[in-house]
């Protein structure tokens, strides 16, 4: 089978901010088209990191009325404490204060290595009502070596100025007494202002390494 080689400059293609590329029918092939739906807005990666801070308008972080919901993919989330909580906060003033309230629930289903026991309950304390404090995602998370957590969360249009502010995550997390935990957290945030400012965090200590990444959902 032969292999064709075609010369760069008998491409006609004209790159546009937002778009990405496809094949058309015409004697050049290529036209610019719109993305798919999901978009990686920003990388975070943390290194002995207090926080990790994605604020709209800085280090080429979009959180406003550009897309309806937006999406957090937290990977490999370990922490420099042991036993410890990763939780969220948000902003309405572009990162100055992390102290929206918030309402949320918390429920986990768990199950231990040695097969000892299983559960599945309601998180009793680690829910807030009205509170600023950060708002927990996975709880009891180890230090070892080999423990972390990972999950996703999704945000509901953070720039309405008429509704609070939604949000649902679902994590797992490999507990410090070496049990798999799956933590469904939500809630909202209980302002009518647009939040522009997302901050992750452990209730106690740094986060000793983890990558997070921010995307875009449209059309949805």
């Amino acid at each position: 089978m032969a292999l064709t080689k075609f010369n760069f400059n008998s491409f006609d293609v004209t790159s546009a901010a937002s778009k990405g590329l496809g094949f058309n029918a015409s004697a050049n092939g290529f036209s610019t088209i719109d993305p798919g739906s999901m978009t990686l807005i920003k990388t975070l990666t943390a290194s002995s990191s207090a926080t990790l801070s994605f604020v709209d308008g800085s280090s080429d972080v979009v959180l406003d009325n550009t897309y309806p919901v937006y999406m957090f993919k937290c990977i490999n989330m370990h922490p420099a404490t042991d036993n410890v909580k990763l939780t969220i906060n948000f902003s309405t003033d572009t990162g100055s204060n992390y102290n929206v309230t918030k309402t949320t629930t918390i429920f986990r289903a768990f199950h231990k290595e040695d097969d000892s026991s299983t559960n599945l309950n309601y998180e009793t304390g680690s829910d807030l009502a009205q509170s600023t404090s950060g708002a927990n995602l996975s709880l009891e998370l180890g230090n070892g070596s080999d423990e972390s957590c990972s999950g996703t969360l999704h945000f509901f249009n953070p720039s309405s100025t008429t509704f609070v502010k939604h949000f649902i995550s679902n994590f797992n997390t490999y507990q410090y007494g070496n049990i798999t935990m799956n933590h469904i957290a939500g809630g909202y945030g209980n302002t009518t202002s647009a939040i522009d400012a997302v901050q992750f965090a452990m209730n106690s200590g740094n986060i000793d390494s983890g990558t997070i990444k921010l995307y875009g959902i449209k059309d949805s």
